[in-house]
């Protein structure tokens, strides 16, 4: 490592202060108010990723130039807001449980509306939208999501984009691992040690692309991705979400888990359960597709602004996923705000919300044995229809109404 690239390493951990949370915990936490976003680019890193690469499908037109990608970003947020969480990985263990309905429904293209850090990818992956927007009323959403762009864009394999992730070196064949099971992945990484000068190798060339890509971003905000990237190398796949001033919850999984899990019917699906998957999004990534969103789901302008942005490119919405916001948005008492914003989306009949309920004494039929947490789809024109018709009881009412089934 150059005496330049270590300074600058030194500069941003410095400011960031990496004086972090521990990452092995629980949470009590039931969730976000929204999740986490971003995007940014990077180059290839070796020869043997190029040769990786020329296996593999490669975007060849970009639905968003690189200029107006950080406009689209500033147009469609709102100013940032707080939630009490990292939220740097997903605690839903059960968010792949909806895949299979969904394709059997065949909802599909589109657009694809989302909160989270990235089990977005996983429902990205299997709807294949034309357009996926992440929003989150947090802005480090938006600054993790500037991060996985620019891994997306410098990693053309799985491995490739782990190994990055987690500050791990990649093998020295990538291409030899296009066809490994998740488990065979996160065996790779767990072997590699937590290699400081790799990671700073790595944090240099994502800083230079987030910065090629435009976004205006604070040296503190800059410092802020360090400190995501730092937090996932050194916590590795035993990384877990995390919350501020509440004690551990068990039950939620770690990196590892979300990695390995599968669909209602036991097959694994996330977006890096197969290089198809993985491709799938990274492509969309490449082509600026997945645009990071600043904004409250109940707030008076970026949700409307994506569904005009999708209305202006003749897309209709095909997937919403809102975790368990709605919980929060019932609990202080803006929900109407937040279901006058989803009608004013474009949507068909085979538009769905997916949502989360977080177990404690109730259970519905898609709920499964270990999980603390259920995923839920419900038509979006049933939802508005209910909801103009009248409206919900309370957030019970609106988790067990028109409920799809998983199976």
């Amino acid at each position: 490592m150059s005496d330049q690239t270590l300074s600058r390493w030194l500069t941003v951990t410095l400011i960031a202060g990496l004086t972090l949370q521990a990452c092995g915990t629980d949470s009590a936490s039931d969730g976000p108010r929204d999740a986490d976003l971003a995007g940014g680019a990077v180059a290839a890193v070796s020869s043997a990723a190029g040769d990786a690469s020329s296996r593999i499908p490669q975007v060849t037109a970009r639905g968003v130039s690189d200029s107006a990608f950080a406009a689209l970003i500033e147009g469609l947020s709102e100013p940032g807001g707080f939630f009490d969480t990292d939220n740097l990985i997903s605690n839903e263990r059960s968010y792949l449980h909806v895949l299979g309905a969904l394709e059997r429904m065949g909802v599909e293209g589109g657009a694809f509306i989302g909160v989270g850090p990235d089990q977005s990818f996983s429902y990205i992956s299997a709807v294949r939208p034309e357009m996926a927007y992440i929003i989150d009323i947090r802005r480090d959403n938006l600054l993790q999501h500037l991060w996985f762009k620019a891994l997306f864009e410098a990693a053309p394999t799985r491995i490739e984009y782990l190994s990055r992730m987690f500050g791990r070196p990649a093998p020295p064949d990538p291409a030899a691992w296009t066809e490994a099971t998740p488990e065979a992945l996160a065996s790779w990484v767990d072997e590699q040690p937590y290699d400081r000068a790799y990671e700073a190798q790595v944090w240099e060339e994502l800083l230079d692309h987030v910065e090629a890509l435009g976004v205006p971003l604070t040296a503190d905000e800059m410092a802020k991705i360090g400190t995501i990237f730092h937090q996932f190398a050194q916590a590795g796949l035993g990384l877990r979400f995390t919350s501020h001033f509440r004690g551990p919850r068990p039950g939620y999984p770690t990196y590892r888990d979300l990695l390995t899990e599968t669909d209602f019917q036991g097959r694994q699906a996330s977006y890096l359960a197969t290089e198809a998957a993985y491709v799938t999004v990274r492509n969309l990534q490449l082509a600026d597709r997945v645009v990071p969103v600043v904004g409250d789901l109940a707030g008076s302008h970026a949700l409307v602004a994506i569904g005009e942005d999708a209305r202006s490119r003749g897309l209709q919405v095909s997937a919403f996923y809102t975790s368990n916001v709605e919980f929060y948005l019932v609990r202080d008492g803006i929900f109407g705000d937040f279901a006058d914003n989803v009608a004013s989306l474009p949507m068909n009949d085979r538009s769905m919300i997916i949502r989360s309920l977080f177990n404690r004494f109730e259970t519905l039929p898609q709920s499964r044995p270990g999980y603390t947490s259920t995923q839920l789809l419900q038509p979006m024109e049933g939802f508005v229809d209910a909801w103009e018709a009248g409206g919900f009881a309370g957030y019970w009412d609106l988790v067990t109404r028109h409920d799809v089934p998983l199976n």
